[in-house]
C-alpha cells in the first residue's frame, strides 16, 4: 500500500488542512461530519445514515483493529450495517499502519481502496471538529492531486431513495409479522427483531403498505432531510388511521412527527456519537444511547394527541415522542445500536409487547 501526501480537505468557508491519504486516489465534496465514537468504525462506514457525508472520526487512533470479512448470517452481513460503505470520504488523525483482533480480515485502507472510498490520516481533528461546532456541519471537500471538483450538498437530494432497497425482502419466520419500511435500515435493527420472534417484512421507502398483512410497523433509520420524503410521510398516516402498532427510529422518529403534523429543523452540527445522555421524560432513568443525526423533532409543534417521550441532557433537543392514547412511538437514538451501547435495546421488547397487546384485542 502506497501513501500519498498531495491530499488536503478544503471546507466551504475556506479552511484548508493538508493530509496524506490512505484510501483510494480520488477527490469527493460533501457534507462534512464529525464522530467522537471510540469503536465500531466498520459499522459507521456501513451505516446508510452517511451517504453523501464526508466523515470525521474524533478518535485519535484509527484502523488498529482492522476490518471483518464478509460473512452472513439470516442473510445479513454478521459484521456490517449494510452491504455497502456510505461514506463519501474518511478524514481521520493517525492511521494504525498495524492491525490485530480475532476477526480482522484485511485493513481499513485496503477496504478503502477497494470501495474507491478516500481516506486521509495526519488531520488535526481536534481542531477541525471545533469549527464544527462553532460554525456548523458544512460541505467540503476531499481534494486529491489539485483535482477540484464541484461542491455537493447531500441535503439537496432523495438520499433515501439511493440507500433502500428496491423490492420486499423477508427475513426469519417468527410469529410476529413486522413491516418495516427500510429508510437506510442498519442491519442490527433486523437482527434485534428477529432475536424477538418475528418475520421481518421488508420494503422500500415508498411502498405501499395499504392492503399489507402485518402485526407491526417499524419505520428506519436513513439519511438526509426528512421533510424530502413526502410518499413515507403518507403511508404513515394510513398506519396511522390502521392503528396497529408503529416504531420509529432515527429518521423513522421525524417521519413520524411529520406525519403526525409536527415540523422538523437541521440541527447545526448534529448528533453522532456514542455517548449521548438521554432522559426518559417523567423519570429519573438517564440512558446512554448511540445516535447518527442530522435533523430533529420540533417538540413545540406536536399538536394535542401527542408528547415528547425522549429528551437529550446535553441540549434538550427531542429524542422521541408517542401517541397518549394509542400504540405509536419512536427513539431520535439507536437502541440497537451497533456500535455503540445496547442500554436502550428493551425498546424491542416493549414493542413487542404493544403488538402481542394489540393481537388479543
Amino acid at each position: 500500500m502506497q501513501f500519498v501526501n498531495n491530499i488536503k480537505l478544503l471546507l466551504e468557508d475556506g479552511t484548508e488542512f493538508q493530509g496524506k491519504s490512505f484510501g483510494f486516489k480520488k477527490s469527493v465534496s460533501g457534507e462534512v461530519v464529525f464522530n467522537t465514537a471510540m469503536t465500531g468504525y466498520p459499522e459507521n462506514l456501513t451505516d446508510p445514515s452517511y451517504k453523501g457525508q464526508i466523515l470525521v472520526a474524533t478518535y485519535p487512533l484509527i484502523g488498529n483493529y482492522g476490518v471483518p470479512e464478509y460473512s452472513r448470517e439470516n442473510n445479513l452481513l454478521k459484521f456490517f450495517e449494510s452491504e455497502n460503505i456510505h461514506v463519501s470520504g474518511l478524514i481521520i488523525a493517525d492511521y494504525s499502519f498495524e492491525y490485530s483482533h480475532w476477526n480482522s480480515y484485511k485493513s481499513l485502507a485496503t477496504w478503502l481502496t477497494e470501495n474507491k472510498i478516500p481516506g486521509i490520516y495526519n488531520i488535526d481533528t481536534r481542531a477541525l471538529t471545533k469549527i464544527l461546532r462553532e460554525k456548523g456541519t458544512m460541505l467540503g471537500k476531499i481534494i486529491f492531486n489539485d483535482n477540484d471538483v464541484p461542491d455537493y450538498n447531500p441535503n439537496n437530494d432523495n438520499l433515501v431513495a439511493q440507500v433502500s432497497l428496491s423490492e420486499k425482502r423477508i427475513y426469519g419466520k417468527g410469529k410476529y409479522k413486522v413491516m418495516l419500511i427500510d429508510c437506510g435500515v442498519k442491519n442490527n435493527i433486523i437482527r434485534c427483531l428477529l432475536a424477538r420472534d418475528t418475520t421481518v417484512i421488508r420494503v422500500p421507502w415508498n411502498y405501499n403498505i395499504s392492503g399489507e398483512e402485518y402485526d407491526g410497523l417499524l419505520l428506519s433509520n436513513g439519511p438526509g432531510d426528512p421533510k424530502k420524503y413526502t410518499e413515507t410521510i403518507e403511508n404513515i398516516k394510513k398506519a396511522f388511521v390502521i392503528g396497529k402498532p408503529v416504531f420509529g427510529i432515527c429518521l423513522g422518529n421525524q417521519l413520524m412527527a411529520l406525519a403526525s403534523g409536527a415540523d422538523t429543523y437541521k440541527l447545526k452540527y448534529g448528533h453522532r456519537s456514542h455517548n449521548q445522555p438521554v432522559l426518559k421524560i417523567g423519570t429519573n432513568r438517564c440512558y446512554i444511547t448511540s445516535q447518527n443525526h442530522g435533523f430533529a423533532t420540533d417538540v413545540s409543534t406536536l399538536t394535542n394527541e401527542w408528547e415528547p417521550l425522549f429528551i437529550n441532557v446535553n441540549d434538550n433537543t427531542n429524542e422521541g415522542i408517542r401517541h397518549k392514547t394509542k400504540p405509536f412511538f419512536s427513539s431520535q437514538f439507536h437502541p440497537e445500536a451497533s456500535s455503540g451501547p445496547t442500554d436502550t435495546e428493551f425498546l424491542f421488547d416493549e414493542f413487542i409487547e404493544l403488538i402481542k397487546q394489540w393481537k388479543t384485542k
